[in-house]
């Protein structure tokens, strides 16, 4: 999967649950992302985020920050 991928999935993600208001948006971002994403999607995931999330929906980088799972052998920015 291409970065570009992974950021329309994410944000029409984003945009599916706007309606519930933002805390209940992240947590459903990340409910949906934990149980439906692969390990490997998630480490994308994370890898965009580390490099930076350019163009990610705000309530998905909230719900990177609060609540999706990092997938083991993907490694925090320091």
């Amino acid at each position: 999967m291409e970065d570009r991928d992974m950021l329309r999935m994410a944000n029409q993600i984003a945009g599916f649950f706007r309606g519930y208001g933002a805390e209940a948006a992240q947590g459903e971002i990340a409910a949906h992302i934990n149980s439906f994403w692969e390990p490997r999607m998630r480490r994308l995931l994370f890898a965009y985020v580390d490099g930076g999330g350019k163009d990610l929906d705000p309530l998905v980088m909230a719900a990177v920050a609060n609540g999706i799972k990092r997938p083991a052998g993907s490694t925090a920015a320091t």
